[in-house]
C-alpha cells in the first residue's frame, strides 16, 4: 500500500506536505515512475501544482500552490530567496568546527547524469551554510543543519561529499550503503503570499 502523504497545512491558496523518502516529487518519463507526490496529492486536491522539488532520496517539507496564480507567486518567492529552507543531514565523519559554509560552483556531469559535480570553469554559483547539531563519536558521524542559500540540483549532496563528509547512505556521491540517504527537509518558513502572515513549519528527521 502506498505511503500516505502527511498534510501539514492547507488553505484555498497553498498546501504544505511531507514527502516520504524514495518517492519522486513529480512524474518521471517512464511509466513505472508515474507515482509521485504531486499525483497523489491531486487525487484529493485537483488544483495543486508543483512549485519546487526534493530529490527522490530526500524526505521532508514541500510547499505546493493551489492554482496558476499562486504557483507564479510562490515560484517568484523561491527565485528571490524569500522562502527560508532548512535541512537536517547525518554525514560520515566528524565535522570540524561548529559552523561554516561551502561555496563551490556546480555543473551537471553529463556522461553520468543526473550526477552533478564541482565545475570551476563553467559551473553555476552554489552556496551552502552548515551548523553542527551533534557529533556521534561512537559511529563517527555528524548531524548537521543545512541552509541551501542557492538551489542547485543535488547541491547539498555534492557540497558535503566535496568536503569529505558525504551524507550517510548517499552511495551516489561516495558514501557507504545504508537503508536510506539521511537528508530531510526539516523546516520551511515564508510569508503567505495572499494573507500576509508568516507561516513556519517543522518536521523531525526520521533518522
Amino acid at each position: 500500500m502506498a505511503e500516505a502523504i502527511d498534510i501539514h497545512y492547507c488553505d484555498e491558496h497553498l498546501l504544505v506536505a511531507g514527502k516520504p523518502a524514495g518517492l519522486l516529487s513529480v512524474p518521471g518519463r517512464l511509466p513505472e515512475n508515474r507515482d509521485c507526490v504531486i499525483s497523489r496529492l491531486q487525487v484529493s486536491y485537483p488544483d495543486v501544482l508543483t512549485v519546487h522539488r526534493l530529490d527522490q532520496v530526500t524526505s521532508g517539507l514541500m510547499v505546493f500552490a493551489r492554482g496558476k496564480m499562486l504557483q507564479s507567486a510562490l515560484s517568484s518567492m523561491f527565485e528571490r530567496r524569500q522562502i527560508d529552507k532548512r535541512y537536517e543531514a547525518l554525514v560520515e565523519g566528524l565535522v570540524e568546527g561548529e559552523a561554516g559554509e561551502v561555496e563551490l560552483p556546480l555543473i551537471c556531469d553529463w556522461p553520468n547524469r543526473p550526477r552533478q559535480k564541482v565545475g570551476f570553469e563553467a559551473g553555476k554559483h552554489a552556496l551552502t551554510r552548515w551548523r553542527v547539531l551533534q557529533h556521534d563519536t561512537g559511529s563517527g558521524r555528524t548531524r548537521l543543519e543545512l541552509e541551501p542559500v542557492t538551489g542547485r540540483s543535488h547541491q547539498l549532496r555534492v557540497h558535503l561529499a566535496s568536503i569529505g563528509h558525504p551524507i550517510v547512505g548517499d552511495s551516489f556521491y561516495g558514501a557507504a550503503e545504508a537503508p536510506r540517504v539521511c537528508l530531510h527537509a526539516s523546516r520551511l518558513s515564508f510569508m503567505h503570499p495572499v494573507e500576509g502572515v508568516r507561516l513556519e513549519f517543522a518536521s523531525a528527521a526520521p533518522f
